[in-house]
């Protein structure tokens, strides 16, 4: 044994084997989708949205009726993605979805929000995956730079505030906001 393995008494806590995971397409879909990704989503061109709809309904993602998919945006999996009618996606939005993300009619997710369905199981030496799906209302306002957690739900016309950690589900009609920032002290310069 050498001296990391007789750090850990033999026991590491680092081995990323995750165990079973259903990437939903072969491995080739994915590759195709990547390069797609590339040029008609995560660029700063503003590709029509019709396009990205069709695109995307191509790549297996149920969208309805007049999406609005600003630019710089990444999907992971167009396959495990659901949108309804008159959704809205703001400029460089990540959606992390291992597993489904369902954002139903009239939802609003602002610019630079992450919506993170992976996880892993902290308990677990392999780093087991934990993933849950999200599912965010009808009528529902997610603001800039909100992170949506695995296993959320979201309810309807609800707001959530700019910035706002959520990892656990929401009420309809909800406000969500963090803890504002706080002074905690009094900044005094000592030196000349």
């Amino acid at each position: 044994m050498n001296s990391t393995e007789e750090q850990y008494n033999g026991q590491r806590n680092d081995l990323f084997t995750p165990g079973d995971f259903d990437r939903g397409r072969p491995r080739w879909i994915e590759i195709c989708w990547y390069f797609v990704k590339v040029w008609f989503f995560l660029s700063p061109w503003p590709w029509p949205n019709s396009l990205k709809r069709r695109l995307l309904i191509l790549f297996g993602a149920k969208v309805g009726l007049r999406p609005n998919i600003r630019p710089r945006i990444s999907i992971h999996f167009p396959w495990k993605l659901t949108m309804g009618d008159y959704c809205w996606l703001g400029d460089s939005c990540e959606i992390l979805n291992l597993e489904q993300v369902t954002l139903e009619d009239h939802v609003a997710i602002a610019h630079e929000v992450y919506l993170a369905t992976g996880s892993h199981n902290i308990r677990s030496r392999t780093m087991a995956y934990a993933n849950k799906p999200i599912t965010i209302k009808r009528g529902t306002w997610v603001a800039s730079r909100a992170f949506i957690g695995p296993g959320v739900t979201i309810g309807e016309n609800c707001v959530v505030g700019a910035g706002a950690l959520v990892v656990k589900s929401v009420p309809n009609d909800s406000i969500v906001l963090s803890a504002p920032a706080q002074v905690v002290g009094r900044r005094e310069i000592t030196d000349p």
